[in-house]
């Protein structure tokens, strides 16, 4: 298996280099290698090739040259892009990714002040705005490149520059949560790559640290965003809109940063083993599911939480930001690999297949700002002289999230979560080689086969995640059906398996009809983990036309695949429906196309039209 060598010596190393042993052990860990193949493997190597070894790292590093900002947040770029290319370099670790990365770090850690400033702030204006939130991602860069390669220049760097960061805090006897945007959790987010210190260094000032940030998001004396007493508020009401900046201090709803301060929570949880971090960790991320997360599997509008999920159907102003979207499947990653439940599997799998694939153009290249529900992919504005702006330099940050956690391992076996054409290789139980071959071109269909690799036969268990959306699902191993298939659970098959063992699935991948409102009231398709689109490249009326579904008894509607003749739609589907009329008798049912999400609106060349919610006729009879 390609890689193999490279990868187990890699988390061999990890466990090393860790100097603090974890109070909790994760439900899962990440597959020691993988191989993506057919049309998200593409997708993949598209990022690979044309964003991530694209990206010219001597624009990223020459802001840290010059200390003379005062508001920006060109700080954060050099690490968006480092650790997008830290995980890309996990997956295929090529010589010219490796040379990128080491000329990365070296041109970085040049910039270093003798007191171990990494930044772009003068010295007026340092800690103020968003300077912390950019030393966060340094330390995240400079970490991430030590794990690879155990190069202890880069841990120092990181070290120096946590340490200066500090001593600022207590000289200046400045509150983090005061400092910054967004009731301190832009600046508090550094709490990520301050327990990760911790755990590679065991130096307990990292710790006392951390536990000083959690302590001051409590504080009410100086009003932070408390963060774990307001877990059982809904994320867009635990403050009220703020009266001056949207984008100032006052906004205690800002997607992205909220969601970053519960990864460090969740990494500072398993340090110390307080229930409380993760369970507010936990109802946080519920309530952004519940109240949040619209049918493509993300939300917010101007990069806040609003109550999205009731209101999806109508135009919002930027909605759905990538770099929401991003964090949105690292925290449900950081979840998943917790807890080992189905449902943070699920919301990966749905925000992946729609919103992050979305975002992404064709040839990798670029990654949209804003993703709407309907209208156009529309491209962002360049930030701060970067060249860039934000979610270019994130969008593959979620994507090669994907690689390592489709398949993983657990204590008692392997555990298959999203179902991706390739070979994943983990460890069994005894520390044994096991391969995990899918062949599959899910989710244009719902039918795997799952090929078993290994040596020596072995008693374990080999999980499999039945989708939430899958009402009627079948599992076969060897031919012989498997009971007790629960949507929305992991199946576990314990058995002894031996070398070309196969399992085969067929999920059910019928066309839903989702309603939302009444006055109006819009209609929406999904397929599997798909959201089918209108789109005005496809055969239909106009986008402007109103239509209904036509459904079964049961309410489902007939989809029918058709192959497309436009190289940039993955999916193509047919439905019927019935449009607008005012004869007596009614219009006759009219063939309308339908494609993927992630392909809706989505070219190299212009920007057409699309639709997810379909308006529906007031009828005052009913």
């Amino acid at each position: 298996m390609r890689y193999t060598l490279f990868f187990l010596l890699f988390f061999i190393s990890s466990i090393i280099y860790a100097q603090v042993k974890l109070v909790v052990k994760d439900s899962y860990t990440p597959a020691s290698s993988a191989i993506i193949r057919e049309e998200v493997g593409k997708k993949i190597q598209a990022s690979y090739s044309n964003r991530i070894l694209a990206q010219d790292i001597h624009k990223l590093i020459d802001p840290f040259h010059h200390h003379d900002e005062h508001s920006c947040w060109q700080g954060e770029f050099w690490g968006k892009w480092f650790t997008s290319a830290a995980l890309a370099y996990r997956y295929n670790p090529t010589p010219e990714l490796k040379v990128k990365l080491s000329d990365a770090v070296k041109g970085l850690i040049a910039t270093q002040t003798p007191e171990g400033y990494i930044g772009n702030y003068a010295p007026e204006s340092r800690l103020m705005a968003w300077d912390i939130w950019g030393r966060k991602y340094v330390m995240l860069g400079l970490i991430s490149y030590f794990d690879i390669t155990k190069d202890k220049s880069s841990l120092n760097a990181a070290e120096k520059e946590a340490d200066f960061l500090m001593k600022e805090l207590n000289e200046k006897n400045s509150p983090i949560v005061k400092l910054g945007n967004h009731r301190g959790m832009a600046a508090s987010s550094v709490l990520e790559p301050i327990t990760q210190l911790y755990i590679r260094t065991g130096n307990k000032k990292y710790l006392d640290f951390a536990e000083e940030i959690v302590r001051q998001w409590e504080d009410t004396s100086i009003d932070g965003p408390r963060l774990i007493s307001k877990a059982d508020v809904p994320v867009g009401q635990r403050f009220s809109k703020p009266e001056k900046s949207w984008y100032g201090w006052e906004q205690g709803q800002k997607a992205y940063e909220m969601m970053s301060c519960y990864e460090g929570l969740i990494e500072l949880y398993r340090i110390t083993g307080k229930l409380e971090y993760k369970q507010a960790a936990e109802k946080t991320w519920q309530s952004i599911l519940d109240t949040e997360i619209n049918i493509a599997g993300s939300g917010a509008a101007m990069e806040a939480w609003f109550g999205g999920k009731a209101l999806q159907a109508i135009p919002i102003n930027h909605f759905q930001e990538t770099c929401v979207t991003v964090t949105w499947i690292k925290l449900s990653q950081q979840l998943l690999r917790l807890t080992g439940e189905a449902k943070y599997a699920d919301a990966i799998e749905i925000a992946f297949y729609n919103a992050l694939l979305g975002a992404m153009r064709p040839d990798g290249s670029d990654w949209a700002k804003y993703t709407p529900l309907s209208g156009q992919r529309l491209g962002g504005s360049e930030q701060c002289g970067m060249g860039l702006n934000c979610c270019n330099a994130s969008g593959p940050r979620g994507l090669f999230t994907i690689p390592h956690t489709a398949v993983m391992e657990s204590h008692n076996g392997a555990v298959v979560n999203f179902y991706i054409d390739g070979a994943y290789d983990v460890n069994t139980p005894k520390g044994n080689q096991l391969i995990i071959e899918q062949h599959t071109n899910y989710p244009v269909t719902g039918e795997i086969d799952i090929n078993v690799k290994l040596k020596k036969s072995e008693q374990m268990s080999l999980a499999v995640r039945i989708p939430g959306w899958s009402e009627k699902s079948t599992v076969l191993v060897n031919g012989e059906p498997i009971q007790e298939v629960i949507p929305g659970e992991y199946l576990n098959i314990s058995r002894e398996w031996k070398n070309n063992d196969k399992i085969s699935i067929s999920f059910e991948m019928r066309g839903k009809v989702h309603s939302i409102g009444e006055k109006p009231e819009y209609k929406a398709i999904t397929r599997g983990p798909v959201v089918l689109t209108r789109d005005e490249r496809l055969k239909g009326p106009g986008l402007e036309a109103i239509l209904s579904p036509i459904t079964n008894k049961n309410g489902y509607i007939e989809i029918t695949p058709k192959r497309s003749s436009d190289s940039n739609i993955w999916m193509t589907f047919s439905a019927k429906f019935l449009p607008e009329a005012y004869t007596e008798t009614g219009a006759e049912p009219i063939e309308v196309e339908l494609c993927d999400y992630a392909s809706a609106g989505n070219t190299m060349t212009d920007y057409p039209f699309f639709k997810v919610w379909l308006p529906q006729l007031y009828d005052p009879r009913y």
